[in-house]
C-alpha cells in the first residue's frame, strides 16, 4: 500500500508470540476437536505497530524481549512488517498469548507477558520518542512495573517533543484486579490526548472522557463511538468474520493515521483473517 502519511508513531508495550486457535466444533474435554491455527509476533502495541507500517506511516516498536527461540522469531517478523523494534534483548522467556476463538469469531486470552513487563526507564533511549508525532501506549503497560515508570516517562520525553499521547485501556479484567481508581489515577498522571477503549473498559473506569480530547469506544459489530472534540456514532464496516483478535489494535491504527473511517476499514480487514497483524 502507498504512503498515506509521513507521521511516526511509536509504540511502547509487548512483543509476544501469538498462537490463535480457531475451534471449527466445541471443544470435546478429555478429547479433541478440529481447529485452525495461526503463530506469530503479537501484542497489543505490537499489533499497533505492524498496521501502522501497512497504512503508510512510520512506526517504530519499543519493548523489552527475550533471547529464547520464541523472542527471537517474533522480533524477525515485526521487522519484516516494516517496524523499526528497539529496546534491550534480555535472557529469559519471552510472552506468549493463546487466543481461543470461537466460530462466530468471538475470542478469549489467555496470557504470559514473559520479560516485557521488565522495561526499565533506563533501558530506554529518549531519541527513540523525540521524533514521535504519536507515542501509543497499551493499558497493560501501566498496571505493572517497571514498565509503567517507563511509559510515564517516554509520554514526558513524547510531548516535550510535540507528540500527542494515546493510549488503550486493555482488558477490564486487568484493570479490576489492578483497582479501577488506581488504573484511572495512572491515567490522570499520564493525562493521554486520545483514549481507546472497549465498552467493559469505558465502563469500569467510569467513562474515560474526562481523561482526553478525544475518546474512542470500540462497540464491535456496533462500531464506534467518539466522545470529545468531535462527537460521532459510526458503524462497523461489513466483513466476513474470521477471528476478532486484535481488531482493536487495528482500529487504533487506523485511527491514528487517518482518522474513524480508516480506523474502521482496518478493524475489518483484520476481522476477515485470521491473525493479529496485517
Amino acid at each position: 500500500m502507498g504512503r498515506l502519511s509521513l507521521m511516526r508513531i511509536v509504540c511502547l508495550g509487548d512483543l509476544l508470540l501469538d498462537v490463535i486457535v480457531r475451534l471449527d466444533e466445541p471443544l470435546a474435554f478429555g478429547a479433541d476437536a478440529l481447529a485452525q491455527t495461526n503463530a506469530g509476533a503479537g501484542g497489543q502495541a505490537a499489533n499497533v505497530a505492524a498496521w501502522t507500517a501497512a497504512l503508510g506511516a512510520d512506526a517504530r516498536f519499543v519493548g523489552k524481549r527475550a533471547d529464547d527461540a520464541g523472542g527471537r522469531v517474533v522480533d524477525d517478523q515485526l521487522r519484516a512488517r516494516g517496524v523499526e523494534v528497539v529496546g534491550p534483548i534480555v535472557s529469559g522467556h519471552n510472552g506468549v498469548v493463546v487466543s481461543l476463538v470461537g466460530p462466530d469469531g468471538d475470542r478469549t486470552m489467555a496470557s504470559d507477558r514473559g520479560v516485557a513487563p521488565d522495561l526499565e526507564p533506563r533501558d530506554l533511549d529518549a531519541a527513540w520518542f523525540a521524533d514521535a508525532d504519536v507515542l501509543h501506549l497499551s493499558g497493560y503497560s501501566l498496571m505493572r512495573s517497571p514498565i509503567d515508570a517507563s511509559a510515564l516517562h517516554a509520554a514526558k520525553v513524547a510531548r516535550n517533543g510535540g507528540a500527542r499521547v494515546s493510549v488503550d485501556l486493555s482488558a477490564w479484567t486487568r484493570i479490576r484486579d489492578f483497582g479501577p481508581a488506581a488504573f484511572r489515577a495512572r491515567l490522570e498522571e499520564l493525562e493521554p490526548d486520545l483514549v481507546f477503549a472497549n465498552e467493559p473498559e469505558w465502563e469500569i473506569v467510569g467513562g474515560a472522557y474526562a481523561l482526553a480530547r478525544t475518546s474512542v469506544i470500540k462497540r464491535g459489530a456496533r462500531g464506534i463511538r467518539v466522545v470529545g472534540e468531535c462527537s460521532a456514532e459510526l458503524p462497523a464496516q461489513a466483513a466476513n468474520v474470521v477471528d476478532a483478535t486484535g481488531a482493536g489494535d487495528a482500529l487504533a491504527a487506523g485511527f491514528l493515521v487517518g482518522g474513524p473511517e480508516l480506523a474502521l476499514a482496518t478493524a475489518a480487514r483484520c476481522i476477515s483473517q485470521l491473525g493479529t497483524m496485517p
